[in-house]
């Protein structure tokens, strides 16, 4: 079984990008996997984390994308952030970059997703 956290907004303090999120009973007792998977249906990308249950996938919604550029750009850490808990987000900037390289130009993510990810992440 698999939980879902969704990021509500962000913050940048510091040289670190905060991902906030309203649903604290997930992050608690989360662990970061270090790698990121991409969702061609929800245009996403996936951060997958576990706790002693069940994986957990924190997903990067396209709204967020432009401050996610940012801390690829700025080589910025990156949290998972509650009203309680955090949950550094480990091999972030390395995952996000090998797999922005590997979607781009690659259809087999899908025509949209191609054109959403190469429009933010490699637009000049």
């Amino acid at each position: 079984m698999r939980k879902i956290i969704q990021f509500n907004h962000t913050t940048y303090e510091k040289g670190t990008l905060y991902l906030h999120t309203d649903q604290p009973e997930l992050l608690k007792g989360t662990t970061a996997a270090g790698q990121i998977i991409a969702d061609s249906d929800r245009y996403a990308f996936v951060y997958l984390a576990e706790n002693e249950e069940e994986y957990v996938y924190l997903y990067l919604e396209e709204s967020i994308w432009p401050e996610l550029k940012k801390a690829l750009h700025e080589k910025a850490a990156v949290l998972a952030k509650s009203e309680k808990d955090s949950l550094e987000l480990t091999q972030f900037i390395a995952e996000l970059e090998y797999l922005i390289d590997n979607i781009e130009g690659n259809g087999n993510y899908g025509d949209e997703m191609v054109n959403k990810v190469e429009n933010v992440f490699l637009e000049k």
